[in-house]
Formats: C-alpha cells, structure tokens, sequence
C-alpha cells in the first residue's frame, strides 16, 4: 500500500506575516500583566521571593492576553463565549512559551523580577521569537488563528 504524505512548508511568507502579528497581540497581551507585575513589585517595594514574583508576573501575562485576545475577536463581531474559548484554546501554548521565555530572559540577565530599560527589549524579542513558529506551523496545518 502506498501512502502519501505531504511536507509542511515552512516557506510560506504570507503564513510568516499573519503568525507574526498574531504573536505581536499575544506578546502585547502578556507583557502588558507580566510587567505591570514586576513593576507593581519593584515599585512598591514588596519584598516577596523571586520565584513568586515571576510566577504571579507569568500568571497575570497569561490572563491579560487572553483577555486582550478576547476583546480583539469580539471587535471581529465573534460572540464572547465563543471568543474567549478561542482567546483560551489556540494561543495558550503560544502564551505559556511567551511567558516562560520572558521571564528566563529577566532572570538569567537581571537575577529575576527587575525590569530595566535594556532588558525589556530582549525579554520582548526572545519572547515573541520563542512563540512565533508555533503560532506559524498551528495557523499552516489547521488555518486556526486568533486574530
């Protein structure tokens, strides 16, 4: 029995282009709660444990992009429900990355929860960069994005 089986391709510059704003508001959504989270702590002055810090910061990330994600399908006249299930399920993986490679930047670069001029550039970039062939490779093989 023969079978066929087709290659993916990873060369398709429009795919590239709408996975890369997809992952701009996925990345917009978490770094606006994952930031606000250490600058609440390093402004205020708080002393609580690294870990815990980043670990609310990667949690607040998640819930504000998946609230922005929300709001953005709900302008495209997608009903809430059904908007947040999409807002929940297809950037999820996209999101917990996102996060995760943020706050592995912050702390390998700053020792953790200490937002400075020069390492919120990075944190954005190896953020966005560790979510976007993700974001390419679901929008290639289902054609599901959220956006």
């Amino acid at each position: 029995m023969i079978t066929q089986t087709s290659e993916f391709n990873w060369k398709c510059k429009h795919t590239w282009k709408k996975s890369a704003n997809n992952t701009k508001w996925c990345l917009v959504g978490c770094a606006i709660g994952d930031f606000g989270t250490i600058f609440y702590f390093q402004y205020t002055g708080i002393l609580w444990p690294t870990l815990w810090i980043m670990s609310l910061a990667v949690i607040n990330g998640l819930i504000t992009s998946i609230i922005l994600e929300t709001i953005i399908l709900i302008r495209q006249s997608i009903n809430f429900t059904s908007a947040l299930k999409t807002a929940m399920g297809m950037s999820f993986i996209s999101m917990i990355t996102m996060e995760v490679t943020m706050n592995a930047i912050d702390w390998g670069l700053t020792g953790g929860a200490k937002l400075t001029w020069w390492v919120i550039p990075m944190m954005l970039l190896f953020g966005f960069l560790s979510a976007w062939p993700y974001n390419y490779w679901r929008l290639k093989k289902y054609n599901i994005s959220c956006h």
